[in-house]
């Protein structure tokens, strides 16, 4: 977001005019305060989302209202055509600094956190890191259902078909999906609304 901090102390390029002369950092510890005051609002964000609790999967509301064994195939079919490579549906945590409560829990985010080409297509230009610019993070699919904008920069949206228009773009010149983009393309109408199905109950 650009808002400089103890962490990110210096402004990124070419910043807005009015931001060139305030301070920096624009966030940091209140000494001054007390109790939680006291945290930066980086800090207080950081701690937010930390705790918060993991959407919970659902059929309710689901355009068409499909039947739950429509679901039912669409995960196996989600596992079947392979998106479970890069979307891999569960992950363990490891032990926690905060609270033994969320030591080795089983968190269902369908993705496996790594970083995969997803080819010239997606490609945003932005280099970060040593990923490339076609290079993106499996995105946690929980939730899905509860979006209407896919992809890292939003481009699919309702107007030009929403989550098919996310699946039929992981496939491009030297995308990792290629092959999975195939077998989805290879299944039937009311396979794919299966899976879509299964998707939007995430």
């Amino acid at each position: 977001m650009g808002v400089t901090n103890e962490l990110f102390p210096n402004k990124r390029a070419n910043p807005p005019g009015n931001c060139l002369f305030n301070g920096t950092p624009e966030d940091h510890t209140n000494f001054d305060a007390a109790g939680m005051q006291i945290t930066s609002d980086t800090v207080g964000f950081t701690v937010f989302m930390r705790f918060l609790a993991p959407p919970a999967p659902s059929n309710v509301g689901i355009p068409g209202n499909p039947a739950p064994q429509s679901i039912q195939n669409g995960k196996s079919l989600f596992s079947q055509v392979h998106c479970d490579l890069c979307h891999t549906a569960s992950l363990q945590t490891a032990s926690s600094g905060f609270t033994s409560a969320l030591d080795n829990q089983s968190a269902a985010l369908y993705s496996d956190l790594l970083v995969h080409n997803m080819g010239s297509g997606l490609s945003d230009r932005v280099a970060q890191g040593a990923a490339g610019a076609s290079e993106f993070r499996s995105a946690p699919l929980w939730g899905v259902g509860q979006r209407i904008f896919f992809l890292h920069d939003g481009r699919a949206t309702p107007q030009n078909g929403g989550l098919l228009a996310a699946i039929q773009a992981h496939t491009s010149p030297g995308s990792e999906a290629n092959g999975v983009v195939f077998l989805f393309n290879i299944l039937s109408e009311s396979q794919k609304q299966d899976l879509l199905n299964f998707l939007r109950s995430l």
